[in-house]
């Protein structure tokens, strides 16, 4: 699906730069859904090298137009801040995952506070998870949010995902284990790619996809 055309210039080209580079159909954005996990390993390393450098190129105004922007850029936008750990943008993205229905561009905003690490990241994933409980029916709604969360607390010893989680409903641990770990690995993925260290992680990869098939 073809992108919508901005009317601002400086738009224009922090998209073509930042949220769809390469070439064919398969652009940044598409790989950061999801798919960069399953790319063979050279090809990875690339994707990493080329995001890691453009999480410290990007200045904060092409942010902000991207933000401004529609989901894909909304997304690539919340990576590249989490990459480079610009926490001065928490409090604007844990606004938006409170006022905008969760969906794509959410899973950027998620990647970022996880990365940021810190306990104010928690109290925001847990307000937007309060505003907008789990449901059986939509996963995709609020898995990234979820492991976001758990992610978290496993980093600082805590448990503010255990409130969500009920036997039989839309989170049981099994879901919160495996959204959990997949949110580490993000967060592994991407300290790699700041440090230059991919090669370091591709290890790490094959063992998260034997245990979670």
């Amino acid at each position: 699906m073809p992108l919508p055309t901005p009317s601002d210039l400086r738009l224009t080209r922090a998209v073509r730069r930042y949220v769809t580079p390469g070439s064919g159909e398969v652009r940044r954005y598409l790989q950061l859904m999801g798919g960069f996990m399953m790319l063979p390993d050279r090809e990875l390393i690339r994707f990493g090298r080329s995001l890691a450098r453009d999480a410290r190129r990007i200045t904060d105004k092409d942010l902000q137009r991207l933000l401004a922007f529609e989901w894909r850029s909304r997304m690539t936008a919340g990576w590249l801040i989490g990459l480079d750990r610009r926490t001065r943008f928490r409090e604007q993205l844990g606004s938006m995952l409170l006022e905008s229905p969760l969906g794509y561009a959410s899973d950027g905003y998620c990647f970022a506070l996880a990365r940021f690490g810190e306990e104010r990241d928690a109290e925001l994933l847990t307000a937007c998870l309060d505003r907008r409980p789990p449901r059986v029916d939509d996963r995709h709604q609020w898995g990234d949010a979820i492991g976001a969360l758990g992610h978290l607390d496993e980093l600082r010893g805590a448990a503010h995902a255990a409130r969500f989680v009920v036997q039989g409903g839309a989170v049981d641990e099994t879901d919160l284990a495996y959204l959990s770990a997949y949110m580490t690995e993000k967060c592994a993925f991407g300290e790699s790619c700041m440090a230059g260290t991919i090669e370091e992680w591709l290890p790490r990869r094959q063992l998260f996809f034997e245990r979670w098939p």
